[in-house]
């Protein structure tokens, strides 16, 4: 039996609504059109757009409504940066930017800053060789100075989460702020199953803001392993390498001899 992937993250965003625990996690999300970036913006200030079906971050364009400022209507998409006086100057600019394929809007998070720069996480969630779910790791992902971003394919940075935490938890806190990312993580991967009953592995992109509360920004079901190997430790990469050749993604690797 394949491995399901899901491509669409309105697909998996609606799976994750219908859990009353879950969605509470889950930013406001809705189809993109011009009376919907409106009312969202004048919502929350800050909302992503995002292609329905897209990878590594491509096509994410970030805007905002900056209350007070001369041009209070902005939007970044990879380095370049744009600003308006109006609204519908701003949307028809932004259509021509935007790929042409469906998009989301989604409420903005502003995320935790590590020496100035965003970060998020990654959380890596697989079914191990009992065929239950366990989360397998977590690693930060810290964006380059210029983007919006946080992938490592558009220069993102892989860092341990307990560095990226270290300024806003004591050890103490983290430990159980650690527990409590790795049981949503698996609660997340029951939720989809649920509704994609062939999927094995999952990569939950986790949004921590101001706060401290995680917000789910995306759940990957072909999610990529080898950033784990950017760990100091190659032990979390080995278990979730493992666990992927047991469920079937990669083929058993020959030993040298």
């Amino acid at each position: 039996m394949s491995i399901q992937r899901v491509r669409s993250k309105t697909a998996k965003t609606n799976a994750l609504l219908a859990n009353p625990v879950l969605k509470e996690y889950v930013p406001t999300t809705n189809d993109f059109g011009r009376s919907t970036v409106q009312r969202m913006l004048d919502q929350f200030e800050m909302i992503y757009v995002k292609p329905v079906d897209g990878t590594f971050g491509n096509g994410v364009i970030r805007v905002e409504k900056r209350i007070g400022a001369n041009r209070p209507y902005f939007f970044q998409s990879g380095e370049t940066k744009f600003s308006f006086v109006g609204f519908d100057e701003m949307f028809d600019k932004l259509l021509l930017v935007k790929k042409n394929k469906p998009y989301l809007a989604q409420q903005g998070i502003h995320l935790l800053k590590h020496s100035g720069r965003r970060f998020d996480l990654r959380v890596m969630v697989q079914k191990n060789p009992r065929s239950r779910w366990e989360t397998t790791g977590m690693i930060g992902r810290v964006a380059h100075p210029r983007k919006i971003v946080t992938n490592y394919h558009a220069g993102g940075t892989p860092m341990p989460v307990t560095v990226l935490l270290k300024n806003y938890l004591t050890a103490e806190q983290y430990r159980s702020y650690e527990a409590r990312l790795r049981k949503l993580g698996v609660d997340i991967a029951v939720a989809l199953e649920k509704r994609f009953p062939r999927i094995k592995e999952i990569g939950v992109d986790v949004a921590i803001d101001r706060s401290l509360k995680p917000w789910i920004l995306e759940v990957n079901t072909l999610p990529d392993p080898f950033l784990f190997k950017k760990l100091p430790t190659r032990s979390v990469f080995r278990r979730i390498y493992s666990y992927a050749v047991a469920y079937g993604r990669f083929g058993v690797r020959k030993r040298k001899t």
